[in-house]
């Protein structure tokens, strides 16, 4: 990987208040956080104890897309992410939009995905409620948490930050100590389902695996506020993914020492089992609170995304304009908020936690295949600043590691996903069709 150097770096309208340290805090609590403490239970029942594996997997394929994230980002500091650079490349609206709805339906099915894990046995801790009346409730709330306006800044994401990885340390801490009495059983992180075939059950988990990754992406939204993105942006993206792949294979070790496959499938809050078997003296009402925050953190800087990327689009005449409609004395895009918020209830009804995290993955493996091919078409575009370059490879085989996990990808999912994006492609249309009715009004009436 090199660095291409010309003279210097473009001006930027925004101040560059972001130093190395914040933006890989910033990257490690996007990527850190509401999935580990819900998906473990859920890799348990395709791999057993070698929870590892498919996190180890996950954590490589996931480092080959950042790494064409980490030359377009640098390359284009300005650019809104990778509908942005899906419109350099192919120079195709349409594509440009299938891509950033991508990013939206993702949005949408992982806020979905988060408060059912809010929903689960974390809760429980507090009150016994029904998980999916329970998971609407939520969204409820953090849909008018997002339409009352919600302002977030990078230093306050490090406090989010401390805490969700404060919670994982707990893990392994507690497991490290009920070791050191005699507990816990080591000769699990190497036994797989007596019925399963290893390497397929390892490349069929790292699908849901592939789920505790995903985050990344979003850091290009901040890129133009970077000092010196050039030398810090790559910096912080790989030290963020690769710390949080040692945190989460320690965390995976930890969890199959602690408890049999079958006991940790069972539950929703997974890792708080984990501590309770440990025996340590940690209430689980602290731990579970922890999970809680982590996960709550998680779908409402989701949502406020998706529903200023939804306004966004409304605004540039890709969905209906009236996701543009904001409240006249917040400011907030109440339409869009109303629009994400529903839709993300109406999914917690059709599918389970699992489900919902591979149709994540399924619509992210399309934005990254855009984003990894993206890099080749545009080499031959020279800019005026010195910009990270990667191996050509890397590319390459990002393309091929998204390809691969799509076709580990259930029909159920690949369903979901279709339906997904054959509502945006209908709203697509519907927008032009509106568009264009309102350009033919304007010019009779001059």
């Amino acid at each position: 990987m090199t660095t291409e150097t010309t003279p210097a770096e473009p001006a930027s309208k925004l101040r560059q208040g972001i130093t190395g340290p914040l933006l890989f805090l910033f990257i490690l609590g996007d990527v850190l956080g509401a999935g580990i403490y819900a998906l473990m239970g859920v890799l348990s029942k395709q791999v057993g104890g070698v929870l590892w594996a498919p996190l180890v997997l996950a954590l490589i394929l996931a480092l080959f897309t950042a790494g064409s994230y980490a030359e377009l980002v640098t390359k284009y500091p300005k650019a809104g992410g990778a509908a942005v650079f899906a419109e350099r490349a192919y120079r195709s609206p349409i594509i440009a939009f299938l891509v950033g709805f991508c990013m939206l339906a993702a949005g949408v099915t992982s806020a979905a995905g988060l408060s059912l894990a809010f929903a689960g046995d974390y809760l429980a801790t507090f009150i016994d409620v029904p998980s999916v009346p329970a998971a609407i409730i939520f969204l409820a709330l953090v849909g008018c948490l997002n339409a009352r306006g919600i302002k977030e800044s990078v230093k306050s994401n490090v406090v989010m930050t401390v805490i969700e990885v404060g919670g994982l340390v707990i893990v392994v801490v507690v497991v490290a100590l009920m070791m050191g009495g005699g507990g816990g059983d080591v000769s699990r992180i190497g036994h797989f389902p007596t019925d399963s075939v290893p390497a397929l059950a390892v490349l069929g988990a790292a699908i849901v695996a592939y789920y505790s990754f995903v985050g990344f992406e979003t850091s290009a939204n901040v890129a133009e506020e970077v000092r010196n993105p050039t030398r810090v942006y790559p910096r912080a993206l790989f030290g963020a993914l690769i710390t949080a792949g040692i945190v989460y294979v320690l965390v995976g070790l930890a969890s199959a020492i602690a408890l049999p496959a079958g006991a940790l499938s069972d539950s929703s809050g997974p890792l708080l089992a984990v501590v309770s078997a440990s025996g340590v003296a940690v209430p689980d009402w602290v731990f579970s609170l922890i999970a809680l925050i982590a996960v709550a953190n998680g779908a409402l800087l989701t949502m406020i995304m998706s529903s200023r990327l939804a306004f966004g689009m409304a605004e540039h005449g890709l969905l209906p304009s009236v996701l543009g409609r904001v409240l006249p004395r917040r400011k907030t895009p109440w339409v869009a908020i109303v629009a994400t918020t529903i839709v993300a209830m109406i999914l917690t009804t059709l599918a389970d936690l699992q489900t919902l995290a591979e149709t994540v993955v399924l619509l992210l493996l399309f934005v990254f295949i855009s984003t990894n091919v993206a890099v080749l078409v545009l080499r031959r575009d020279r800019v005026e600043h010195k910009h990270f370059r990667v191996w050509t490879v890397v590319p390459v085989l990002g393309t091929a590691s998204c390809i691969l996990l799509l076709t580990q990808q259930s029909g159920r999912v690949w369903l979901f996903g279709a339906i997904l994006v054959a509502c945006g492609a209908v709203l697509y249309l519907l927008a032009r069709f509106v568009g264009r009715r309102r350009r033919r009004r304007m010019g009779a009436g001059r």
